[in-house]
């Protein structure tokens, strides 16, 4: 019994795990809705660039407050390249590209629906770059959501190349390669940290960049560029990653990326709420189809390429690694058959973990790689071993 409850908490707690991700990715998508219209706000007394990256400017005075107020330690020497794809993705790509679309004549709805390709193409990159191997299923529903924001927008005379579709459709390709490895050190360390040093680690060209182009192009800060400007520096380009970036890590790139399919709805939403853009039967139509495919993707289900469990035991980690690793291995279904597993066999597949339950292994979770540079979206408290 001991060793059958063994099996089952780790499952119960792999399921419990995936919920969260995907409410937290949900968060994220709705903080993200709102920044094609306050980047409209914006463009009525800024230019472009100011937007694109004065944003990240801004926002790199909050990281590195935040990292300096729980003695953050850097980034480990493999991870820097990582953040580099995520600094060229989510700080440069997307916010400059999307801005200099709009700039460019596109609407919001119209960025919207182009955006609203955004999931796939990140659950592509997260199959390619994070060893996720999403069902046939999953891969329908998938293509079914794109191909609806896609007639959406042949529907809204959105079906013709323009100098916008290009500039939207490359910060598309941008945002995916950010959020997608984002994701993958998302499971390393906190989500937040991983938007934190991205930030910081622009900074040396964001900031400079914000202060000449500040100096050269005469901004007019009226009411509604003030809001615009605002909202997407403080939320777009940073706390909105806490959840999504958290999200991803613990639902799976593939599934929670998915979620973000509803994102076009609630910005057309947004749309005409502060921007007075018409919502007519097309569009509501188009959201619940879309609110369908979304709820079939979550139900299919997502493999995940893990090492060999023989390789883990070898790798003579310290014991919290180790109990670590089998809980984690336990709750994405890799696990042996431990209903027909010999018990001494069966402690050794847990690289040591004896005779403990997956309640108890799953507490020392926190004793694994992301131990050291904190867990969830909790700030770590200031003490002179706060990671």
């Amino acid at each position: 019994m001991r060793t059958k409850d063994s099996a089952t908490a780790p499952r119960r707690i792999a399921a419990t795990t995936s919920r969260a991700g995907l409410g937290l990715a949900a968060l994220g998508v709705l903080t993200f809705s709102l920044t094609i219209p306050t980047t409209v706000f914006g463009l009525e007394g800024l230019d472009p660039y100011v937007i694109g990256i004065g944003r990240s400017a801004a926002a790199s005075v909050l990281a590195a407050v935040a990292l300096l107020s729980v003695r953050a330690r850097p980034p480990r020497r493999g991870q820097w390249a990582s953040l580099a794809v995520v600094v060229a993705g989510v700080v440069f790509g997307f916010p400059l590209f999307s801005t200099l679309a709009l700039d460019h004549g596109a609407s919001s709805a119209h960025s919207a629906v182009v955006v609203g390709l955004l999931p796939a193409a990140t659950a592509v990159l997260g199959v390619l770059r994070a060893g996720e191997r999403p069902s046939r299923a999953f891969w329908l529903a998938s293509a079914a959501g794109a191909a609806c924001v896609t007639a959406f927008a042949l529907v809204r005379g959105a079906g013709h190349v323009t100098p916008a579709d290009l500039l939207l459709f490359t910060a598309l390709l941008t945002c995916a390669a950010g959020y997608a490895e984002g994701a993958r050190l998302a499971r390393d360390m906190p989500g937040w940290r991983v938007i934190s040093w991205a930030l910081v680690l622009a900074a040396p060209v964001t900031v400079p960049v914000t202060g000449w182009l500040l100096a050269t192009t005469h901004p007019v800060w009226t009411a509604h560029a003030v809001l615009g400007f605002g909202y997407v520096s403080v939320f777009s380009a940073y706390l909105g990653f806490f959840a999504w970036y958290e999200g991803l890590a613990r639902a799976g790139i593939a599934r929670a990326s998915q979620v973000q399919l509803t994102q076009p709805m609630l910005t057309l939403l947004w749309s005409g709420v502060l921007l007075g853009e018409r919502i007519d039967a097309t569009t509501a139509l188009a959201a619940v189809a879309v609110l369908v495919c979304v709820a079939v993707t979550q139900r299919a289900r997502i493999r995940r390429t893990l090492p060999d469990v023989a390789q883990v035991r070898a790798a003579a980690c310290p014991p919290g690694v180790r109990d670590a690793v089998g809980s984690v291995l336990d709750d994405l279904g890799q696990e042996r058959d431990d209903r027909h597993a010999d018990p001494d066999r069966d402690r050794q597949i847990r690289c040591g973990g004896g005779e403990r339950g997956g309640a108890d292994r799953h507490e020392d979770d926190h004793e694994g790689p992301r131990a050291d540079q904190g867990a969830g979206l909790t700030l770590p408290r200031w003490d002179s071993h706060a990671g």
